[in-house]
Order: C-alpha cells, then structure tokens, then sequence
C-alpha cells in the first residue's frame, strides 16, 4: 500500500470513528432532553394540581439534570457545529447525525414550551396567593407578601370593605 493511500484509509478510519462519537454524544443529548420533557411534563401537572410539594421536589431534579447536562457538553455549545463535523462524516452517517439532532432540537423546543407553560401557571397561582394574603390582611401580623419579606402586612382597604373586583380600575 502506498502512503498515500495508508493516509487516506487511517483518514476515512478517523471521520468514522468521529461520526460514531457524534451519534453517540446526540443520543446521549436525546435522551437527557427526553429525561427534562418528563420531568417539565410532570411538574406542569403538580403545578395544575396545586401539589407544592411536588413542584418543589421537581425543581431540584430539574436543576441537577440541567447541570449534569451542561458537564456532559465539556466544550462551549458555540465552538462546534453539526454542519462542520458532517463535513467529516460519511453521507449516511451525516445523514443519521441531521435526523437526531431535528430531534434533539424538537425535543428542546417543546421543554422550552412546556417550561414557559409552567412559568405562567406558577406565576398565575402566585398571584391568586398574593391576592388572598392581601384579602386576609391583619394589621400587625406577620405573613407573605411578594418580596418574601416577613414584614407585617398592613394594606389599606378603600372604602372600607373587602372587594374581589376592583371595577374602578
């Protein structure tokens, strides 16, 4: 065998090995985004539930998995790209690294969703929370108030009276 030819087949060696440890790396990230999606799935639920408990419990999983996720990447996401390393690859193996990483991305952008879902609930329920404290309000008495102050709560009440809508607003 001619060294050029001994180049190029330790060459084509390498791009296969390479294009072996991309699919592994997406499968990896695949599984991991599908772990998040359960787990942002489940928290929409216990959010729905009003299951504090549950939500409190789901946050820190949530956190751990992102940080697991983030040492698993080792490297800056911006530094590498799909579309160079493919150039690297094989057809059918670029080809296969295209497909999973679509769902890698759908994958992302529906824990994206599901996580902006169970941010507006969150911050729906809080604000219900916030109205009743303020409802309940006794002068003197320390309880919530949306700073997470445990300051006494002293609102005022115009007019007098205790009103779920304000309609002069």
């Amino acid at each position: 065998m001619s060294p050029a030819t001994l180049i190029a087949h330790e060459r084509a060696q390498q791009d296969r090995a390479l294009g072996a440890d991309v699919l592994a790396h997406l499968d990896v990230q695949i599984e991991s985004a599908r772990g998040l999606l359960e787990v942002v799935l489940e928290q929409g639920a216990a959010i729905r539930a009003r299951d504090v408990h549950t939500v409190v419990r789901l946050a820190g999983i949530l956190r751990g998995e992102m940080g697991r996720s983030g040492e698993r990447l080792g490297v800056p996401a911006e530094t590498v790209t799909l579309a160079l390393l493919s150039t690297l690859m094989d057809r059918v193996t670029a080809e296969r690294a295209s497909e999973r990483s679509a769902e890698l991305r759908g994958l992302l952008h529906e824990i994206q969703r599901e996580h902006a879902c169970n941010r507006a609930l969150m911050q729906i329920e809080l604000g219900f929370l916030d109205h009743l404290m303020g409802m309940l309000a006794l002068d003197g008495v320390n309880g919530y108030d949306t700073r997470g102050s445990s300051t006494p709560i002293t609102r005022s009440h115009p007019h007098g009276g205790l009103h779920v809508l304000d309609l002069h607003a």
